[in-house]
């Protein structure tokens, strides 16, 4: 069953909580997995979904995502598909950036009305998750809903950090709580099958992900023209309305890039021998910019439970359980362990590489160096004997060069770290 959708995938505010990783990029430039972008999992989604007419929202550092995508996602001409960009722009209607999920929708609509559609599907950009749309959409349209919620099934320990919802036997959502407390769970509980109820999993949280009927998204963004936010105020004032809300119920691999730890654990997941996010899925691929790389080579080195892109040389002694990105270079005799290091945007020449006392370090990863519990960021250039070891014994903070959080030490991307550093 095929509908006329439009996608609009929100690139996020500030991205305050994976700063510094958001410094210089917005949220959903953030590259991950070696070689990807978090852009491209939802984008990914729509095309194995077959939605190609795709919006991607975004006001704080657009360069390098516009960059990217321009690069990345282009349909012939023969097709009426897109991936566009849309920033934050000044209107007779509106003269303030995006306030909130809702706003940036609201603003943005009068490029949607460009197109023909019937539904509005609504994404995050920061999300890890492998979604066929139709089926989302498919239940949409055999419900009648007006709205339509992705829902995954939480524990009581998880729901007080989500929208909780509560639905009936039909489907249908008739109340929404915002991240309530565990004194507040024990009424929040939905209809689930045996198997969650086992695993304690009775809490419908929303991910985020929602379809609107075309003409029910114009009314509510006119009726409630201040509401800022999907979760926090249009979604409730829908359910007030008496609008048709509905639950479509997802169980497979699902979470949140909000944070710095949940970034790092989610990366550092996909070296497991059967990591919950497929990335070799011959059906479902994710897609990213094509860069023509050389295959990478490896020198006399141990390389354990890690993902490798192309492009790398590695003379390192060992590699353990960790992601390594495109045209990283590690030096003779170093140790690398849960560690994700997003490579370099361009290779180092023989004479930087040759020279006898440079002014800085090469780019990559130098000789005789011990690396854990690290995001080494794009471009950073970190000399020879050098010490990073996170731990939560480090105090957070932002140190120059490098930052710590929440134990994690994340070299800025572009920064150099001397010779013979030790941090932790």
């Amino acid at each position: 069953m095929k509908h006329p959708t439009l996608a609009v995938i929100l690139g996020g505010g500030r991205g305050t909580r994976l700063h510094p990783l958001t410094g210089h990029r917005s949220k959903p430039a953030v590259p991950i997995a070696g070689k990807y972008r978090l852009v491209d999992i939802p984008i990914s989604n729509c095309i194995n979904s077959d939605i190609r007419k795709i919006f991607v929202l975004t006001q704080f550092n657009s360069a390098s995502l516009n960059r990217h995508i321009k690069n990345t996602y282009n349909f012939d001409s023969f097709s009426s598909g897109f991936v566009d960009i849309l920033a934050a722009e000044q209107t007779i209607g509106s003269t303030d950036w995006f306030q909130g999920t809702a706003d940036a929708v609201r603003q943005s609509i009068h490029h949607l009305e460009n197109h023909d559609y019937e539904q509005v599907l609504i994404l995050s950009g920061d999300q890890l998750y492998q979604m066929d749309f139709r089926h989302l959409l498919n239940q949409h349209k055999e419900t009648g809903a007006d709205v339509t919620i992705a829902t995954i099934p939480v524990s009581k320990e998880d729901a007080t950090g989500f929208g909780i919802m509560k639905k009936d036997n039909q489907r249908r959502i008739d109340s929404f709580i915002e991240k309530p407390s565990l004194d507040q769970l024990e009424s929040w509980k939905s209809p689930v099958d045996d198997t969650l109820a086992r695993e304690g999993k009775e809490y419908l949280a929303s991910m985020g992900i929602y379809v609107f009927n075309r003409d029910r998204l114009m009314e509510l963004m006119n009726a409630y023209a201040s509401a800022t936010d999907f979760g926090k105020e249009i979604i409730p004032k829908a359910l007030e309305g008496n609008y048709g809300v509905y639950s479509y119920e997802f169980t497979g691999y699902w979470t949140d890039i909000g944070t710095i730890r949940s970034f790092y654990e989610a990366n550092l997941e996909l070296s497991d021998a059967v990591p919950k996010f497929n990335l070799y899925d011959n059906r479902n691929p994710i897609y990213t910019r094509a860069r023509l790389l050389p295959a990478s080579k490896v020198s006399g080195t141990s390389i354990d439970q890690s993902v490798v892109s192309e492009g790398c040389i590695i003379e390192a002694e060992s590699i353990k359980r960790s992601v390594v990105g495109i045209r990283t270079r590690i030096g003779k005799g170093t140790i690398v362990e849960n560690t994700i290091i997003m490579g370099s945007d361009a290779f180092n020449t023989i004479e930087e590489l040759s020279h006898d006392h440079p002014d800085r370090p090469a780019l990559g990863i130098g000789e005789h160096c011990v690396i854990s519990n690290a995001i080494i960021d794009k471009n950073a250039r970190i000399g020879h004997h050098v010490s990073i070891k996170g731990s939560h014994s480090l105090k957070d903070g932002d140190y120059g060069s490098y930052h710590v959080v929440d134990g994690i030490v994340i070299v800025v991307k572009g920064q150099s770290i001397e010779d013979g550093t030790t941090i932790g």
